[in-house]
């Protein structure tokens, strides 16, 4: 069974994008590849930091893919 979870593009650093969640906080972001992000949602690398997204986490807890808010 899937979760999907509000998710937040924080900043992009190099190739990857800091993602906060309701598990993860700006403290300690999930860092994930730009390319993946821009792949799974579409959305231009260049409008990727401050994007809202939905993060859909499979039953092992990993974030299996993102959609567009």
């Amino acid at each position: 069974m899937s979760e999907r979870l509000k998710a937040t593009v924080l900043l992009l650093v190099g190739d990857q994008a800091e993602i906060t969640t309701e598990h993860r906080d700006h403290t300690d972001p999930e860092r994930v590849p730009v390319e993946r992000l821009v792949r799974e949602t579409g959305i231009p690398r260049d409008e990727l930091a401050g994007a809202e997204l939905v993060a859909v986490v499979g039953g092992d807890g990993r974030l299996e893919r993102f959609e567009r808010a």
